[in-house]
């Protein structure tokens, strides 16, 4: 509950902040130093017995007002090019001639509001005061674009920032409901009742290491679900550690009925994965695949590297669903895919369809990346 008020309160903060843009704030900022600047015309002139001259005075504040106009620009170019690595050293010349350019643009439109507020005060005509403006101010100007730069930039990272956070809170609710989901399906009266049946069978008919391999796959399952504890991502490898057991337990029940199948290349064995996810697909296809048949079942579960992409599979050759169908009911695959958007936005999938020739194929895939060195080889079992 507490995780889920502080997600919602940082889910808002983010919103408002999507509606009013940081550099609508900095522009508005200008208005102080112009309004200043106009207050320290007037109060200039009343001190040295000058006469108060309003043409001057909005003169010398609205060239501040030009920094507002400029601000959105600066803002959208920082953002197109901002200074990080790799290119570091690149960006920063970059930024250093779009100052000097934002000191030209400056000098020339302070220049044209003195045409228009001061039009007879040009001693040395007008080419030469925006001249004079522009080298006289470019340390001024550059400094005060760079400046605005590395503004956009904090508030970017501390944007960023904030919403990491919220996905964070997000990963963190939706790793303890797919972990409970786990839990309880290995807790589920029926799984446990068939399980212990399984074992209590074996018993008396002399089995008793059949029985004993059984408590202990039994056990290994239980203990894999309840050690995860925040890891969102786990390597492939330890979820197939996880799977194997689970679906190992779930023979015992099948008796022969369930020939699973594993065709895992080596290269994806360290790749990430969401923790659960593909242990969910299995415990869909026993569920709506191979409990459903009264015959033998086969679930093949495969996983390769297709580019960027780890692409994994789970096919069963059960009753299948029906085409076009959306999401099926009764697979709860919603907080699945609702994990795969957090963690990886729009790059990742997961579709389940039918197969030719009849069952279900459900195809998880995610953006490449891996927790720890690969050794190297293709595994298959």
């Amino acid at each position: 509950m507490i995780a889920r008020g502080r997600g919602s309160r940082y889910r808002g903060a983010v919103e408002r902040s999507r509606r009013l843009q940081p550099w609508m704030l900095v522009s508005l900022a200008w208005l102080g130093p112009a309004l200043l600047g106009f207050i320290t015309s007037l109060g200039e002139a009343h001190i040295f017995g000058m006469p108060m001259n309003l043409a001057a005075a909005f003169f010398y504040s609205s060239d501040w007002l030009l920094y507002a106009l400029l601000t959105p620009g600066v803002f959208f170019l920082a953002r197109h090019w901002p200074i990080t690595r790799p290119h570091l050293l690149g960006r920063t010349a970059i930024h250093i001639a779009l100052s000097i350019i934002f000191s030209a643009l400056w000098a020339g439109g302070g220049t044209l509001l003195k045409l228009l507020f001061q039009p007879n005060s040009f001693q040395h005509g007008v080419a030469q005061f925006a001249i004079g403006w522009f080298v006289g101010t470019l340390p001024f100007g550059c400094a005060l674009y760079l400046g605005m730069v590395g503004v956009e930039h904090a508030i970017r990272y501390f944007t960023e920032a904030r919403t990491r956070e919220v996905q964070m809170v997000r990963l963190s609710e939706q790793l303890t409901t797919a972990r409970l989901s786990s839990l309880k399906a290995q807790l589920n009266p029926h799984f446990l009742f068939n399980a212990l049946n399984t074992i209590a069978v074996l018993m008396r008919e002399g089995d008793n290491d059949g029985a004993t391999r059984v408590m202990e796959q039994l056990s290994d399952v239980l203990r894999l679900t309840l050690s995860r504890n925040n890891e969102n991502e786990v390597t492939l490898e330890d979820e197939l550690e996880l799977v194997r057991e689970y679906v190992e337990v779930e023979r015992a029940r099948f008796s022969d009925r369930l020939r699973p199948v594993f065709d895992v290349a080596a290269d994806t064995l360290f790749a990430a994965v969401p923790s659960f996810a593909l242990q969910h697909l299995v415990e869909n296809a026993i569920r709506h695949g191979i409990a459903r048949r009264s015959d033998a079942g086969r679930i093949a579960i495969a996983a390769r590297r297709d580019g960027d992409m780890l692409e994994v599979t789970v096919k069963d050759d059960g009753p299948g669903i029906k085409v076009g169908a959306g999401d099926v009911d009764g697979h709860g695959l919603d907080n699945t895919r609702e994990r795969l958007r957090t963690l990886y936005g729009t790059g990742a999938t997961l579709e389940l369809f039918s197969a030719m020739g009849g069952g279900t194929i459900a195809r998880l895939r995610i953006p490449f990346h891996e927790l720890t060195t690969p050794g190297g080889g293709s595994v298959s079992a």
